[in-house]
């Protein structure tokens, strides 16, 4: 006999939970039977999880947090520079917008802004647009010059701007389905944490300023982790990276030198890879070396004269590593023959010190940057620049570790890929960087030890 179905709206406490034990784990078999969500109104969500014993609900779903901010002063505000393409550049960033060095886009209210010269009931009101202009999508905002604000005027400030939220709905110890309440987060919200007993069948993102939900904000568990591919014969180290590999398992001195942009001047993803390293094999001596530059691509390097800071010569090349891992973000802009063109010239010049390379592909960037109108179904990466690196390396027969598939495949771990950004646009979190650390060592084999 069939269970009675289940309807419930119950709402649970929410805990934090760290996206780390989804990425980072063994991958277990893909689901064969996900849950099935639709979204039924403008906050309501219908949930059936499939199969003999069929259990469904309908969940009501919280909007997202909206927090209002009060006389927020700016000791002076910049003149507003309406010509920058950034839009976190025109001016300063409204605080609860920031996200790191950038903001989050959407999450202001542009219908709530007020700008005052004081506290008081008299104070005078600037006008947008005449005292003041703003960028009311990146939160910024400043002076004019011909308006009435002087340059060195403190102004305060009143507005609204919603948090971010993912919520989870769950399969409890009883066979109910619940809805359990993400913490909101200006920027990186996470998952709730599940208690003993429970499964989870569902993400549901609300990202900044939703009037309703749509079937974008629905992300079904359709897996638990990344699915490792078998390794059949020989590993990718064993085949491209033999010198490096011979170093690690006999205990001679390794150095591996990372060379990238922003991304690797945080220093994690390569930190948490040679911690794994010498974890897997007890003998290895490795030194690491970081040469990064924020904001730049390989062709910056390229282009620095003798003697400069990131002279590709003296700082790449003349340090005469064993192994050189390279992450540009900032070289996806690459066709794929500039890919061919500028990687050729590179892949000659590290053959001829004796390196070996791994080309770490790139995590995914803000979704309007990547052409994507949403964060599902988003497997295979549109971008020329990683349809190039894997040409040309299958062709030159490098290593290619794959952040990029790691990240196309998170929608499917119910994993708004985007909340995984420190600014927002392109820098990954603690998180995010595992994820690189995890497609490095998918590359090495694992010791078997008697």
């Amino acid at each position: 006999m069939k269970p009675t179905l289940i309807l419930t709206t119950v709402l649970l406490l929410s805990q934090s939970i760290a996206i780390c034990c989804v990425t980072s784990v063994a991958a277990k078999d893909p689901i064969t039977t996900p849950a099935e969500v639709q979204v039924t109104g403008a906050w309501t969500v219908s949930v059936t999880v499939p199969g003999p014993d069929a259990v469904a609900a309908e969940l009501t779903i919280p909007g997202p947090e909206i927090v209002t901010v009060t006389h927020e002063k700016y000791d002076r505000l910049p003149d507003f520079d309406a010509k920058t393409k950034a839009g976190w550049r025109k001016g300063v960033r409204f605080k609860g917008v920031v996200a790191a060095e950038c903001t989050v886009e959407g999450s202001l209210d542009p219908a709530s802004v007020v700008v005052q010269a004081g506290l008081e009931p008299e104070a005078m009101t600037f006008r947008k647009g005449i005292d003041y202009d703003a960028d009311l999508v990146a939160g910024t905002i400043g002076r004019l010059p011909q308006g009435a604000i002087a340059p060195d005027q403190p102004v305060y400030i009143d507005y609204q701007y919603t948090k971010q939220r993912i919520d989870s709905v769950v399969l409890d110890g009883k066979g109910r389905i619940v809805l359990k309440t993400g913490t909101p987060h200006t920027v990186m919200p996470e998952p709730p944490t599940l208690d003993a007993g429970e499964t989870r069948l569902a993400n549901i993102y609300l990202p900044a300023r939703l009037d309703a939900l749509t079937e974008d904000h629905l992300f079904p568990i359709l897996e638990t982790a990344y699915p490792e591919p078998p390794v059949n014969g020989s590993s990718v180290a064993e085949r491209l990276l033999p010198k490096s590999l011979n170093k690690l398992q006999s205990g001679e001195p390794l150095r591996i030198l990372v060379w990238g942009d922003s991304v690797s001047t945080f220093n994690r993803y390569q930190t948490m890879f040679v911690e794994r390293l010498k974890s897997r094999y007890p003998n290895a001596k490795i030194e690491l070396v970081t040469e990064a530059w924020g904001g730049r691509n390989t062709g910056s390097y390229l282009s620095e004269p003798p003697g400069s800071e990131h002279n590709y010569q003296e700082k790449v090349l003349n340090r005469k590593p064993d192994l050189i891992v390279s992450e540009f973000v900032n070289d996806s802009g690459l066709s794929e023959t500039q890919v061919e063109e500028r990687y050729g010239k590179i892949l000659a010049d590290f053959r001829e010190i004796g390196a070996e390379w791994i080309i770490l592909t790139p995590h995914y960037i803000r979704p309007s940057w990547m052409g994507f109108s949403n964060q599902q179904n988003i497997d295979d990466d549109p971008r020329g620049y990683v349809k190039g690196v894997r040409a040309f390396a299958q062709q030159n027969q490098i290593a290619v570790a794959e952040g990029s598939l790691r990240y196309g495949r998170l929608w499917r771990q119910g994993i708004p890929y985007i909340t995984l950004m420190e600014n927002n646009i392109n820098h990954p979190n603690v998180d995010g960087h595992r994820i690189f650390a995890d497609s490095l060592m998918a590359l090495f084999p694992i010791v078997r030890r008697k």
